[in-house]
């Protein structure tokens, strides 16, 4: 199987996004949301960072967490 042959989401959704640190896989994560899903992470990720100014965030696992310097408080699976 080729990279252009590669799934682009799991059997159940999910998005395959590759693990990256900070903002832009996250979004990338959250663009890839089909559906009503779309609407809520957008609001997730803008909910956590008007809480949370200096949120980390990251992407594992095809799967978006946000934490704090010490520890992760939220991830994000589709």
């Amino acid at each position: 199987m080729t990279n252009t042959d590669k799934p682009t989401h799991s059997p159940t959704g999910n998005p395959y996004v590759p693990k990256d640190d900070g903002d832009a896989p996250v979004k990338a994560y959250i663009s890839a949301i089909s559906e009503w899903k779309n609407a809520i992470g957008m609001q997730i990720n803008e909910t956590v960072e008007t809480v949370f100014p200096e949120v980390r965030k990251n992407v594992r696992w095809n799967t978006p967490f946000f934490g704090k310097q010490d520890c992760w408080f939220l991830a994000m699976y589709c």
